[in-house]
């Protein structure tokens, strides 16, 4: 007798974080700021009182009622997630079936389609034009043609940086026979989020993460938000204790301080303003530098056909950021961090 793996998991195309050290880390949209000290120790207080041999609340409900009350979403419409990819994973095999169709909307995250073929589902694409951008009526009617069930995408759009109109995503969603994921993980550093649109429609889920303006990558933290029928669901199909105690508790902490957080979005947008500006500079007196697209984000995008040299050559320097094949996203970092890669470019790029 011999074991055959299924056929989906073989060949699976594998999502590489980068795992090695760098000095300056530019590559994950990360926020650059540290955690103050008296959280911190809030924080340590909250763990300390965590009971550790009973299982986590099942509902996250304080962490759905602290998230709540920041973004003005009922806490029964919030279902909270080990990160938003949990909350992707839970979604994605669930509201497809076999032989369904998903459409994405290139490019964006690729975790979106990597979960199709566990139900043997479609992925299907449209591209957006060289501006990244693309118009609802190209994604209506798209998603009639491939008789679409799902609908994923990002806005603001991880890689590009580009975001679509709050008035656009709402004429997709009312026009569409699928259920419409809008992943909004960089939506507080920008305008035009469809949150309180919730309740409004039967076949919209709106994904939030704490790992990117509040700096909370380390806990693991998202939500989707959506309206009672969709939540009920959603909690029924996620695992019964998906968040753990010592998340929840240090979630809770975090999300009390409205102030601080209005503050690193804040501080986090005048680093990727300032890194823009620069590299708008540098983009005018660099030829291979081919096209520095807008930002509604954390984070950069660059076009260059030496994208895969550049990214090789700042590891070398201690500079990690990401190469797109083509492109290259940049994370904004301090002010030292943020110098040091643009000092590392100007001498990179002809």
């Amino acid at each position: 007798m011999s074991y055959e793996l299924p056929e989906k998991l073989k060949n699976l195309p594998k999502y590489d974080p980068v795992t090695e050290i760098y000095r300056v880390r530019l590559d994950a949209n990360e926020s650059f700021l540290e955690m103050p000290e008296d959280i911190k120790k809030e924080i340590l207080e909250a763990v300390s009182k965590v009971e550790f041999n009973r299982y986590p609340d099942p509902n996250a409900t304080e962490l759905c009622r602290k998230f709540g009350e920041l973004f003005d979403v009922k806490p029964e419409l919030l279902t909270a997630g080990n990160g938003s990819d949990e909350l992707i994973s839970i979604i994605v095999p669930n509201f497809l079936g076999e032989g369904d169709t998903m459409l994405t909307i290139l490019p964006d995250f690729s975790m979106y389609t990597f979960y199709t073929r566990m139900v043997g589902a479609r992925a299907e694409a449209l591209n957006k034009d060289e501006n990244m951008k693309i118009t609802p009526e190209q994604i209506i009617a798209k998603a009639a043609q491939c008789n679409a069930r799902l609908l994923v995408f990002s806005n603001p759009c991880n890689p590009t940086a580009v975001i679509m109109s709050r008035e656009d995503i709402l004429k997709v969603v009312g026009a569409v026979d699928a259920m419409v994921v809008v992943d909004e993980a960089y939506m507080e550093f920008t305008e035009g989020s469809v949150l309180n649109e919730i309740e409004n429609y039967e076949n919209l889920i709106v994904l939030k993460t704490c790992s990117k303006a509040f700096g909370m990558a380390a806990i693991r933290l998202g939500f989707a938000a959506a309206n009672a029928r969709i939540t009920n669901i959603l909690k029924t199909l996620k695992a019964p204790y998906n968040v753990n105690s010592m998340t929840q508790a240090a979630g809770c902490v975090i999300l009390s301080h409205r102030e601080y957080l209005e503050n690193c979005t804040a501080r986090i947008k005048e680093s990727v303003r300032s890194l823009y500006q620069e590299m708008k500079t540098l983009a005018e007196k660099k030829k291979d530098i081919q096209r520095l697209y807008p930002t509604a984000t954390n984070f950069l995008y660059i076009k260059t056909e030496r994208s895969g040299e550049i990214f090789e050559a700042l590891k070398q320097e201690g500079i990690s950021i990401r190469n797109m094949n083509g492109y290259l996203r940049i994370s904004a970092g301090s002010r030292e961090e943020n110098q040091e890669l643009v000092q590392a470019l100007d001498r990179l790029f002809q």
